[in-house]
């Protein structure tokens, strides 16, 4: 262990820039059954939006209106165009059909790798994510 730092840390939100508070939520909400744990508005007309997975205690999206045009530019390529985000679950079958019920877009079907089963999709601005159901849950 590193000298000087605590052994209970984590990472306890991304940043994900949006195009609207309203709009961002009702996708993670609706389209992926996330549960919003916090939209708070701040006194610079900001909100404080928090939408993660419902049952898990991992980590959470911040989702954050874009201010400016560099921010603007962003939304839809905050990783290059690579997949960027795990959706990980228990019941890929279930998960990956509830999705496409909802209007979510897949990249590719579903396919089998040693480290579990896969597919990639995108949000609502292009971001890309796997589901993914892993072959052995992590420790």
């Amino acid at each position: 262990m590193s000298a000087g730092f605590a052994q209970n840390r984590r990472i306890a939100l991304i940043t994900l820039v949006v195009d609207s508070y309203d709009r961002a939520k009702s996708f993670y909400c609706d389209s992926l059954g996330f549960e919003c744990l916090s939209d708070e508005r701040m006194p610079d007309g900001k909100r404080w939006l928090v939408v993660k997975p419902k049952g898990t205690d991992g980590c959470g999206l911040l989702l954050a209106e874009a201010d400016g045009d560099q921010q603007t530019c962003s939304i839809g390529n905050q990783t290059g165009g690579r997949v960027g985000f795990f959706l990980n679950t228990d019941d890929f079958a279930r998960d990956h059909a509830a999705m496409l019920a909802k209007g979510v877009r897949f990249l590719e079907e579903p396919r089998h790798e040693v480290y579990g089963s896969v597919a990639v999709f995108e949000d609502l601005y292009g971001n890309r994510w796997d589901l993914l159901e892993p072959r052995h849950s992590p420790t």
